[in-house]
């Protein structure tokens, strides 16, 4: 998507950054990393915000840009505090970290991915 924005004398299409909608949603995620050196780190983190496309994660120990890494992602489903058997939604995705800094990181998700039930504490 594209937005016009309006300048001086000319008008500039600006790339809009966020194309999808992003929520301000802290749910429970643990990142196992799969880059070298690393791949027997996993981290269990909260998000901050969660898109189709990524999410963001604060941390002081942020992963480097470039890593790439395997989340699961466990999501409260609609109506779970009605259920006896406290179902929830688990996504489980890759993706690589995009950005890096000393708040936290935002990784984005590859394209292939599975949500699942999830019954029981992640552990």
């Amino acid at each position: 998507m594209r937005k016009i924005t309006r300048t001086a004398d000319s008008y500039d299409l600006v790339y809009e950054r966020r194309r999808l909608e992003r929520f301000d949603l802290q749910v429970p995620a643990k990142i196992q990393v799969l880059s070298p050196p690393d791949t027997a780190s996993i981290l269990e983190l909260m998000t901050k915000d969660i898109c189709a496309g990524g999410a963001y994660f604060p941390t002081k120990t942020a992963l480097a840009a470039g890593t790439k890494v395997k989340l699961d992602i466990l999501l409260p489903v609609r109506g779970a505090d009605t259920l006896s058997d406290g179902t929830r939604g688990l996504i489980k995705v890759n993706g690589t970290v995009i950005r890096s800094g000393p708040a936290g990181m935002a990784i984005g998700f590859d394209t292939g991915y599975l949500i699942t039930p999830f019954r029981e504490a992640m552990n």
